[in-house]
């Protein structure tokens, strides 16, 4: 392994790309720091700590977005937003893309039509970025973070409206600067600098409330050696288990037709179409997270202005860890599951590339029936990848509950935070690979065979 890292320093263009690539992540955390003028930083990061620790509806919106957009709303700095904007203009195109015939067109054109969706992501992201600004602004207003000779000043609103947009248009840039000049999806890499910029926080966490004394002698609140060991076990399989099931996949056998040119034979190669277990990656979780902190913010917000006691009830049926509130987080997490897999994967498009190219399924005729028998298997194997998202997403919800452990600790043995940091470093991982073993390089696994997916 050690070897591995010192190779990466030997090559001059690899090793370019991982120092730009880190140049980059750090100008990304300088301006994370930056606070947003006007604002009142310690009454604002207090009274959304109390909200946090109470389980109010918002102050669990906050802490989820801060997990994967990269922003910081908890100190309203000028990456506020992160780069939340730019995934929501990204999956609203993808989406529309699939029920709007001259998007759909345009995605078919391969990489000229890409280049377009990607400019038009980056129009709607302004829109978007302009209208949570908005949001944002007008909620610390009314809750006395701003100054008050700030709060109706149209110069303050313009001002602040900027600064988020610019700063969320700033870190779309750095995305594109990774995605050219260095290593990797620049778009990832900044979402993971960030979740993994919480890790030290957690870690001292629980360095601070670690105790040697075993079960009943241990302070209240503070993590004896079998919390400290059950932690560690539980980190390592919650990573193995999500890189096994990142990388599994279903292969489907294609026979290639053969075919005679002058006195040769050609084709009749024996291959397989991989279909990825998880299909929708952290998407699902994604959609049932955002959409499950409405109901109690919603419930809370009517039982507070009409004093209604039956929305209340409603309310805390609905708060971050109870049992209604678990299941219907598993509930959405399938829907969402099987309706991103329904958006991405077309199985009567993959039918007809296959018998365009010649290729068929050993036993299926090509066209209709290939592409029922492609729908059936990932309706299966999407039935599998949904439970473990399921899975992966309350970990840290029952871990928390039943060892009583701090979310900010639990959110690193699962959750959207844990898939991404996984998904993305195993791109770069193979990445490295790939540039390794073209120059004739050992990779991490000590051969020359790079990261494959698991088989099922």
């Amino acid at each position: 392994m050690l070897k591995t890292f010192l190779n990466i320093f030997k090559v001059s263009e690899l090793r370019n790309k991982v120092l730009f690539t880190l140049l980059m992540l750090a100008i990304y955390r300088i301006g994370y720091a930056v606070p947003l003028p006007g604002v009142n930083q310690d009454k604002m990061a207090a009274s959304l700590r109390e909200a946090r620790g109470g389980g109010d509806a918002l102050g669990q919106a906050f802490e989820y977005f801060a997990i994967f957009t990269g922003g910081n709303l908890h100190q309203s700095t000028i990456f506020g937003l992160g780069i939340m904007p730019y995934i929501s203009a990204s999956i609203i195109l993808q989406l529309l893309s699939s029920v709007v015939p001259a998007l759909e067109k345009i995605k078919k054109e391969g990489a000229t039509g890409q280049r377009k969706i990607n400019e038009w992501t980056r129009y709607l992201t302004v829109p978007v970025c302009i209208i949570q600004a908005m949001f944002w602004i007008r909620y610390i207003s009314g809750q006395d973070f701003v100054y008050a000779d700030m709060t109706t000043s149209f110069v303050y609103w313009l001002m602040t409206i900027t600064t988020l947009v610019s700063g969320t248009i700033f870190l779309m840039w750095l995305g594109e600067q990774i995605d050219e000049y260095g290593l990797g999806n620049g778009i990832s890499l900044i979402i993971m600098a960030g979740i993994l910029a919480r890790m030290p926080l957690a870690i001292w966490s629980v360095i601070d409330r670690a105790s040697l004394k075993v079960g009943g002698e241990a302070a209240v609140g503070s993590y004896g050696p079998e919390k400290l060991l059950f932690l560690v076990v539980a980190f390592v399989g919650v990573v193995a288990g999500s890189i096994l099931i990142t990388q599994g996949q279903r292969r489907i056998p294609i026979q290639q037709a053969k075919h005679m040119r002058g006195r040769r034979v050609y084709g009749g190669q024996r291959q397989y179409l991989p279909l990825r277990i998880n299909h929708g990656g952290v998407m699902p979780i994604i959609f049932a997270s955002s959409l499950l902190i409405l109901p109690s913010f919603v419930f809370d917000w009517v039982y507070r202005n009409w004093n209604l006691g039956f929305f209340g009830s409603l309310g805390q049926s609905f708060r971050h860890g109870s049992y209604i509130w678990v299941l219907t987080y598993i509930l959405m997490v399938y829907l969402f599951a099987y309706f991103w897999t329904s958006v991405m994967f077309q199985p009567k498009e993959m039918a007809n590339n296959l018998r365009e190219n010649g290729s068929f399924i050993p036993g299926l005729r090509p066209g209709k029936r290939t592409a029922d028998y492609l729908e059936k298997v990932m309706v299966r194997i999407t039935y599998v990848g949904a439970g473990f998202l399921a899975l992966i997403a309350i970990i840290p919800t029952i871990i928390g509950a039943w060892l009583n452990i701090d979310f900010m600790v639990t959110q690193f043995l699962g959750g959207t935070g844990l898939l991404i940091v996984v998904s993305v470093a195993l791109d770069i991982v193979n990445r490295i690979e790939a540039n390794l073993i073209m120059r004739n390089y050992e990779g991490f696994l000590g051969g020359d065979t790079p990261i494959r997916g698991a088989r099922t």
